[in-house]
């Protein structure tokens, strides 16, 4: 799931080297922040968050293989 994150984050920014993705574990859930270059954080996000929305959506629904609930954070 990291890779998926990190290959869909890396195919919108213009700066893929600075592309972070921190996994954090939980007792029934994962969470993974996402760090990008300042000056790619709006492709990240996206107009009324559109594009962070579809992220998401994404990476929930191949969390459904493993029953698993997922969340992602983009950081600063």
């Amino acid at each position: 799931m990291k890779e998926l994150v990190i290959f869909m984050a890396k195919s919108l920014v213009s700066n893929p080297d600075d592309v972070r993705v921190e996994e954090v574990a939980s007792e029934n859930m994962i969470t993974y922040k996402l760090s990008v270059n300042k000056e790619d954080m709006g492709k990240v996000i996206g107009k009324q968050g559109k594009i962070a929305h579809a992220l998401r959506t994404i990476l929930k629904s191949a969390a459904t293989k493993t029953e698993t609930k997922v969340m992602l954070e983009i950081v600063d």
